[in-house]
């Protein structure tokens, strides 16, 4: 069969055969299935090692529309990042990391990996004639993301396969902002792509869960790490998930489009400072996002004349966008990330990755363009 469009493998990709008949795979309920002699650990059918129906079901669909071979499901964003570094690293191991990451990632890696006895360097993703001064004889991996949170850096993520593969490292990338429809790492050579699939893959802000998807043997270290960890996704999540997947790709092109419309809009107004988004021409890697991407996703942010209170007053004014944090489902959210996705970072640290206080992240959701731009005007008259 010729290869089938995203749209389409997103909703019969790795679904079985009707249960009772039943058109959606019903949640499975149960915690534990009959198992079979001389079963490997990994395979007996229990709730927490991840083989579930629901479980595998989600694994297939999620490997296929990504252009993996197989992928794994987990409790949250956080877990999927946390147990992929602690499946492929050891103590005394050495990693490369982009030096602009979510601020619960940034935390991760100061905080928590050092203690695991791996040491790990910041890198700038858009200078990559710098990154081989900084490796190691220990250095195992480079880890990315497809655009930075929340400034919306996109790193040379050419150079970052090219780079990984000379030296013989894994190249693993977090892909939760532009999600497959718009991007497709492994297809470029990226070894292990990484979800928060709270965000765009489930789309409806009612679970928490993540996700890894790569080879067979990368993502097999990962499941089996993560069946000792337990940081398992519960079966009804994971239908909540299975659910929102389906219909990925229309909510994706359609904050692609509202994202763009906004930004325009924003980049046109007086009270405006800067706007980051990549689709805009003048983004520093508009031409590379042009050429990688299908879309360059639903989260922009921008810094207004008025510093800190002028973001408080315009977020207080906005009536579609709701003020929290998190981005990717059908509803538009606003925050301001200094107090919220990077609070857990010191203002030093803030300082020297560019988010400053005043900086707001708006995450569109499918709501009408038009109605998204008249609110965001009636916000600003308000300065």
């Amino acid at each position: 069969m010729a290869k089938r469009d995203i749209q389409t493998d997103l909703v019969h990709a790795g679904e079985v055969a009707p249960v009772e008949g039943a058109v959606v795979l019903p949640i499975f309920q149960s915690a534990t299935f009959t198992s079979q002699p001389g079963e490997d650990y990994d395979d007996i059918r229990y709730l927490r090692l991840n083989n579930t129906p629901n479980h595998q079901v989600l694994h297939a669909k999620l490997a296929t529309v990504a252009g993996g071979q197989d992928a794994v499901v987990t409790g949250s964003g956080m877990a999927a990042i946390a147990v992929t570094l602690m499946a492929l690293l050891k103590a005394g191991d050495h990693f490369l990391a982009q030096d602009c990451l979510y601020g619960g990632t940034h935390s991760l890696f100061n905080e928590d990996v050092p203690s695991l006895g791996v040491e790990f360097d910041f890198v700038q993703g858009n200078a990559p004639q710098t990154w081989e001064a900084l490796l190691r004889p220990t250095t195992r991996l480079v880890y990315v993301e497809t655009m930075t949170n929340p400034l919306l850096e996109v790193a040379d993520l050419e150079a970052v396969v090219v780079f990984a593969r000379r030296h013989g490292l894994l190249a693993v990338i977090d892909n939760t902002f532009a999600s497959p429809v718009n991007f497709r790492p492994l297809e470029l050579g990226f070894d292990l792509e990484i979800h928060s699939a709270t965000k765009y893959l489930n789309g409806h802000s009612d679970i928490v869960a993540g996700c890894v998807i790569g080879s067979a043997e990368q993502v097999g270290r990962v499941v089996h790490k993560l069946n000792h960890l337990g940081s398992t996704l519960d079966s009804h999540a994971c239908f909540l998930l299975h659910r929102g997947l389906k219909t990925l790709a229309l909510r994706v092109r359609q904050q692609n489009e509202n994202a763009q419309r906004v930004a325009e809009l924003l980049q046109g107004h007086g009270a405006v400072d800067r706007v980051n988004y990549p689709g805009l021409p003048d983004h520093p890697q508009h031409e590379r996002t042009q050429r990688l991407f299908d879309g360059c996703g639903g989260v922009l942010s921008f810094e207004l004349s008025g510093g800190v209170a002028a973001a408080e007053t315009l977020i207080e004014q906005m009536q579609l966008p709701k003020s929290a944090p998190s981005l990717g489902g059908v509803e538009s959210l606003i925050t301001r990330p200094a107090a919220t996705s990077h609070a857990g970072m010191t203002a030093a640290q803030r300082c020297a990755i560019g988010v400053e206080d005043g900086l707001i992240r708006l995450a569109v959701g499918i709501e009408a363009a038009e109605d998204l731009c008249a609110d965001i005007t009636q916000a600003l008259e308000q300065l």
